[in-house]
């Protein structure tokens, strides 16, 4: 499935967020609902990765600088 650069950041931003909510749920103690949430990110962090490569190859450009300029996009927009 081809994807756009503007959906490779949002992919980056929900899978960002997913891993701020593992990072709280680590410290509160409440190992189901961290396991959940550990799940869901990396699901999501694969996710951006398979993204991020087919869009590499379709654009004929290096998977890490795709990778590189969608991470600066999600860091320069928050």
């Amino acid at each position: 499935m081809t994807h756009t650069f503007e959906e490779l950041v949002e992919k980056q931003r929900a899978a960002d967020q997913a891993h701020e909510t593992v990072q709280v749920l680590r410290t509160k103690g409440d190992p189901p609902a961290y396991e959940t949430a550990w799940q869901v990110w990396r699901d999501l962090a694969q996710e951006v990765k398979d993204a991020v490569t087919v869009h590499a190859k379709e654009q004929g450009a290096a998977r890490a600088g795709v990778e590189l300029e969608v991470k600066k996009a999600v860091r320069h927009t928050e």
